[in-house]
């Protein structure tokens, strides 16, 4: 029987976690469950008292157009080993999605997952690219920088940045809180630059994979700060793997970097005559919604 889950179900929503994704950073679960979580934030497929199957659903408002708009992200889709092959996986995802129809505007997911998704109406919406870099690319020096910015001075600069851009998840400051813990957690670093003034200009988000610095967001107000912040990441790590946005063209910076885009995030109009009159205009598919946008999109959010 699939249902919302309750407190009592954690334990076996730990348990699918555990034994299902066990590629996944484990300090990145731990940290979900410490905390993000919240036990309706899932779907649960019972076996009597067992948890069988289950299915995240994280809502969030999004700034989309200069308006507020409830979405959600589904992710961790997973059957326990017990209980595969009995078709429980698309019965899961049926009940997620045809909740979501029934109650936002528009329903995202990873596009990790994207080919089960496909049969449902999700398409591509959202891409990132990636820029690798040498230690000599971003000789320059790395005054005015520190490590553990204090969260409220990260979303100042977040907030700043984020004006360029569309469809992104209205962050506080309980999100920065977070995120240091979560950077922190998964054994990474944050750091951020200031100028003369001692106002915060950049922050990016560092972790570190065997050889090389993952820069996984980089948050800037001008190029010096682009600059300083990599510089920071290549004392970490002679190679340098920097995400930003498909839109954020860092080959005019680094001509010589290796650059390659992929897609993100997956979405689904729900309800597309809604979508046309609160935005005054005619749309069919969720790619025609999301060619509206003045703006390049911005959503750097696992769930």
């Amino acid at each position: 029987m699939i249902e919302i889950a309750t407190e009592e179900m954690t334990a076996g929503i730990r348990e699918s976690w555990k034994k299902c994704f066990t590629l996944d950073d484990p300090r990145y679960f731990e940290h979900f469950f410490r905390y993000i979580y919240k036990p309706e934030y899932f779907f649960v497929d019972l076996e009597g008292r067992d948890v069988a199957a289950t299915i995240c659903r994280i809502p969030h408002s999004v700034m989309f157009n200069g308006r507020v708009i409830q979405m959600s992200m589904l992710s961790h889709a997973c059957t326990m080993p017990n209980y595969r092959n009995e078709g429980r996986m698309k019965k899961m995802i049926d009940a997620a999605v045809d909740y979501c129809v029934h109650n936002e505007l528009i329903t995202l997911v990873s596009a990790t997952y994207g080919e089960s998704y496909r049969p449902y109406g999700f398409e591509p919406i959202y891409y990132r690219a990636s820029y690798k870099l040498n230690r000599e690319d971003v000789r320059t020096t790395t005054y005015g920088c520190a490590y553990d910015p204090q969260p409220l001075d990260m979303l100042k600069a977040y907030s700043a940045y984020i004006k360029h851009f569309n469809g992104y998840y209205a962050r506080d400051l309980e999100y920065f809180v977070n995120l240091k813990r979560e950077i922190t957690a998964r054994g990474g670093k944050i750091v951020a630059y200031y100028d003369e003034k001692h106002i915060i200009r950049g922050y990016a988000t560092i972790l570190l994979e065997g050889k090389e610095a993952k820069v996984e967001e980089l948050v800037y107000l001008d190029s010096q700060t682009i600059m300083r912040l990599l510089g920071a990441a290549s004392q970490e790590r002679a190679v340098i793997n920097v995400h930003v946005t498909a839109a954020e063209n860092l080959a005019k910076i680094f001509p010589k970097a290796e650059k390659k885009e992929f897609p993100v995030v997956m979405a689904k109009l729900n309800d597309p005559k809604l979508f046309s009159r609160l935005f005054g205009t005619e749309v069919r598919t969720v790619q025609e919604a999301y060619g509206i946008s003045r703006r390049p999109l911005y959503i750097n959010e696992p769930v």
